[in-house]
């Protein structure tokens, strides 16, 4: 089946595309829809955007989108720059700037105190609203200096401490197995597959559903996932809540 890729990223679209074959989803990316606008990645948490990054384009196209907001959070500065990852440098910048920029902050600390985690949260929104959110983190260390040529972005100053190499160092095959994408996409996957095996990818009809009223504005919607948005009020129900 057909999902749309909510993002211009080239290198985020290979990657996606090569970690989740053999689930009969032909992917198109935005490229696909030039009407759709850019959706403003404002969000106060790595999940307000990626939420809005998948929802905005899963109406427009009518089509399931996946969409991810990844964020880089350095202990020693406060988690930052966090949700301004991709902007750290000042809006337009560009991975090199942003690099220069993080090294300058973290001048002079030593390796313990350099300690970081790549976050991604992943968004899987239906035309008809419904959120589905996942998360994979990787815990590391910020290098001195840049190593590596693969990746892009943080990826040659991101050490993994277990590997004593930078996400950079690694092949593609290696780092889509560890990286925090891969971790976030893993957990998607059973989502995916269930929403790609059902005809045309079209939710199923209410007397196939299990019903579950959303606790805090009581709309009526399919069982929850623990990580799963109430496209009436935004509440995220927690694991420990009944279905």
């Amino acid at each position: 089946m057909k999902m749309l890729l909510a993002t211009h990223n080239a290198h985020k679209a290979e990657e996606i595309a090569r970690i989740t074959d053999g689930l009969g989803i032909t992917w198109v990316s935005l490229r696909a829809f030039p009407g759709i606008p850019e959706v403003e990645e404002d969000g106060a948490t790595l999940e307000d955007n990626a939420a809005k990054k998948a929802l905005l384009p899963a109406r427009a196209s009518g089509l399931w989108t996946l969409a991810d907001d990844t964020g880089l959070e350095v202990a020693a500065l406060g988690g930052e720059p966090g949700v301004r990852s991709a902007r750290y440098a000042g809006d337009g910048c560009d991975y090199e700037a942003n690099n220069v920029k993080l090294l300058g902050a973290l001048e002079g600390l030593p390796d313990d105190r350099r300690q970081a985690a790549f976050r991604c949260v992943m968004a899987l929104a239906s035309p008809d609203g419904r959120v589905i959110l996942e998360e994979g983190k990787v815990e590391g260390v910020i290098t001195a200096g840049l190593r590596g040529a693969g990746g892009f972005g943080y990826d040659p100053l991101f050490l993994l401490p277990d590997e004593g190499r930078t996400l950079a160092e690694l092949s593609v095959q290696e780092k889509n197995r560890i990286s925090h994408r891969s971790r976030a996409l893993a957990r998607m996957r059973p989502h995916l597959r269930q929403i790609a095996s059902e005809t045309g990818g079209v939710l199923r009809t209410a007397s196939q559903r299990r019903a579950a009223k959303c606790p805090l504005c009581g709309l009526e919607m399919d069982a929850w996932h623990c990580r799963e948005l109430c496209p009436g009020c935004g509440y995220q129900i927690d694991c420990s809540d009944p279905s």
